[in-house]
């Protein structure tokens, strides 16, 4: 299921803001899912960002097997996702040091298989954004779908 995962871990320079940050971002059987989350505590923001990733693969998950029948309960499956989790949480840290990336721009490069507006809506609830660029299904033009302040979304798009 999972092909790539893309890990940034960020410390603010500010000393009157401690703000540390965690982003992962999970290449899936073509989805991206994201998830980034900021705390005083670099430890504290991994665990953060994973118990989110964790809740956001299972939505996922469940969104694309939900006409199989499970023998195990939702909630049992969530504890052996959790307790396999913090196991292998530990022994992922150990002996690791923090390395910050120099500043600059950052690129990023991602497969833009044509997709319908509803698709990209689906798509953008699943990586934390506040947008999505997508490539239009029919006419191939690229379009970008947000998340409207007021609630709902909207799409951007070249003027014919």
């Amino acid at each position: 299921m999972v092909k790539e995962a893309d890990v940034h871990l960020s410390v603010a320079r500010n000393p009157r803001v401690t703000q540390q940050t965690a982003e992962v971002t999970v290449f899936a059987n073509g989805t991206v899912i994201r998830a980034q989350e900021r705390s005083e505590n670099l430890y504290a923001s991994i665990d953060l960002v994973a118990n989110k990733l964790a809740r956001q693969l299972r939505k996922y998950k469940e969104r694309h097997n939900h006409h199989h029948a499970h023998n195990k309960s939702t909630k049992s499956i969530q504890e052996e996702e959790t307790q396999s989790f913090s196991s292998s949480n530990n022994s992922l840290i150990q002996g690791k040091e923090a390395h910050l990336p120099n500043p600059g721009v950052r690129r990023k490069y991602f497969e833009m298989p044509p997709m319908s507006i509803e698709e990209a809506r689906t798509q953008l609830d699943l990586i934390d954004h506040d947008f999505y660029l997508f490539r239009e299904k029919e006419g191939s033009a690229l379009q970008v779908i947000y998340k409207r302040n007021h609630g709902g979304y909207g799409v951007i798009q070249e003027k014919d």
